[in-house]
């Protein structure tokens, strides 16, 4: 493993982020990142298993 670049202007902030889980919805504080105006989990909110940090992940702010 290497570190190909470190990423400026990056927050870490706890966010209570919703899920839905077949018809119920569920909420937990989750670890996200904050990059360019946008949060990306870190970990799952529904079980805290790790993800990547992948802009695919991202959900809008305020969403």
């Amino acid at each position: 493993m290497k570190i190909l670049k470190v990423l400026e202007n990056v927050q870490l902030v706890i966010a209570d982020i919703e899920v839905s889980m077949g018809n119920k919805k569920q909420n937990a504080p989750t670890l996200c990142a904050k990059y360019e105006g946008k949060v990306i989990p870190l970990n799952s909110a529904h079980d805290g298993r790790p993800i990547l940090m992948k802009i695919e992940n991202a959900i809008e702010e305020g969403s």
